[in-house]
């Protein structure tokens, strides 16, 4: 087979790929048709990567092989080992592989040969920077979320003003990447200097581009979290985009544009959800208001507590239900009970649905990929917009962590850090439930004055013993 015929059908089963790819993501839109995307996305990779390894430009086989098996096996142990409460730290870590890869990739790429074109140097420069802040960024963001480094917002002195000198910095470096060896000189002679190697330029730029990750993730507070998360997953396609470039492979082009829109896409969703802009974000402090014991009126909360018995008679005259699944749900497990618990109320004629909201846990569409890992009926999860009008009719809003996006203080109290958010109108219920394990503040570190109403109880312990004891006795109430 000629080099002609070959890249022909390497072109067509890229461009098989890419359909495969936007189809998939096009599936992921919905929780009913979710698993059917990610399958022909994964379809569409698995016939790019067969293809790519077909390319006769493949000198050896032995080190893809190795690396195939080795990523392989740290797949299939990941896949077992982490539980599903350990999704937004998984993500966090692998946005951070495809930025280290994209470092690695092009690093190679630039020191294997001498001499570069200006747009190679320059595509080189932008897969090594946006790949080193991804993978710095990524490791920072999954500390936080594993409770390895501090979920507050940190923040310091001329913060902002140093991030900028390094943008700038960074700036200048890729020029001088971009340039030639001749030009290169004549710059640095004019200013009296001995002009650097160009290999050198380059590990100071991979370095600076780790620098910067860290510095624009640490200010970023643990509530900002589902945005953090997004926007690592759209660098990282954008590094792998750029990378793709530089390899002069179509696909990989493809693939990181295709998850550097989506990212942006969802980052911008994220925002909206929480009313506030990616550049507020980015600048960090959200999290970063110590909780107080008290409400934001500077009223001190009165909380009502009820046991499981109060609680059980409650459901048995209820006829409606929804259900509010927060990060409390996903720390204990509780996912499966909780389906438990609403196929036990649907029997008994209750109508159940769940509310939804866009950053409820600490990545984006964390409740839907817990309670669909439970196999709960997808015509059941409802999102904020569609349900939100439906609390006032409601006869119990069970609210299962969920703090922050359930805090009445983000309609009236300008000076909550989560004013402004889009919440969910549990207070609007007839009776609010609250399962929590203590009465400690969300990741907002903001009480939730929702927890001092007349309407709301608050049913403490962890979720999922709380609900299996609810269920016990709400069978021998039958």
């Amino acid at each position: 087979m000629n080099f002609e015929t070959t890249k022909v059908i390497t072109d067509i089963a890229y461009l098989i790929s890419a359909v495969l790819f936007i189809v998939g993501i096009k599936r992921l839109g919905k929780v009913r048709t979710a698993r059917q995307g990610n399958f022909l996305a994964a379809l569409g990779m698995f016939l790019a990567v067969v293809v790519t390894l077909a390319n006769n430009q493949v000198i050896t086989f032995e080190l893809i092989i190795a690396g195939i098996l080795i990523g392989a096996l740290i797949g299939v142990v990941m896949a077992f080992k982490v539980e599903m409460t350990g999704m937004p730290q998984m993500v966090a870590i692998f946005n951070g592989f495809g930025g280290a890869a994209s470092v690695l990739i092009s690093s190679a790429e630039f020191i294997k040969s001498p001499v570069h074109e200006v747009q190679t140097a320059a595509t080189i420069f932008l897969s090594v920077l946006i790949g080193g802040v991804t993978f710095t960024g990524s490791l920072i963001a999954f500390g936080k979320l594993q409770g390895l480094v501090t979920e507050k917002a940190v923040m310091f002195p001329l913060q902002h003003a140093l991030n900028a000198f390094l943008i700038l910095v960074s700036i200048g470096l890729g020029v001088l990447l971009s340039v030639d060896s001749f030009t290169l000189t004549n710059i640095f002679q004019s200013l009296g200097m001995a002009a650097p190697e160009a290999n050198a330029i380059l590990w100071v730029t991979v370095g600076l581009a780790l620098f910067m990750g860290i510095l624009l993730v640490i200010p970023i507070g643990g509530a900002d979290m589902p945005v953090v998360i997004s926007l690592l997953n759209s660098y990282s396609g954008i590094a792998a985009s750029t990378t793709g470039f530089v390899l002069g492979n179509k696909v990989l082009i493809i693939t990181g544009a295709l998850v550097g829109a989506s990212g942006i896409i969802l980052t911008q969703i994220m925002c909206v959800s929480m009313n506030r802009s990616l550049l507020n974000v980015l600048l960090g402090g959200f999290g970063n208001v110590a909780g107080g014991e008290s409400s934001g009126d500077g009223k001190e909360i009165v909380y009502k507590q009820v046991g499981v018995e109060e609680t059980a008679m409650m459901f048995d005259s209820a006829s409606s239900v929804i259900i509010v699944p927060g990060y409390g749900m996903a720390v204990a497990q509780a996912q499966h009970v909780v389906r438990e618990l609403s196929d036990l109320l649907n029997a008994r004629g209750t109508t159940v649905r769940y509310a939804i909201h866009p950053v409820a846990g600490r990545m984006p569409g964390h409740m839907n990929v817990l309670l669909a890992e439970a196999n709960v009926d997808y015509e059941q999860l409802k999102e904020m917009d569609e349900i939100n009008d439906d609390f006032s009719n409601t006869d119990i809003a069970l609210i299962i962590g969920a703090n922050d996006v359930t805090n009445p203080a983000a309609r009236h109290d300008k000076n909550s850090p989560i004013y402004g958010m889009p919440i969910l109108n549990c207070d609007k219920a007839r009776t609010s439930i609250v399962i929590k394990r203590s009465l400690r503040p969300g990741y907002a570190g903001v009480d939730n004055e929702l927890y001092g109403y007349d309407n709301c109880l608050m049913y403490l312990g962890d979720a999922k013993d709380a609900i299996s004891k609810l269920i016990t006795e709400i069978k021998a109430n039958a």
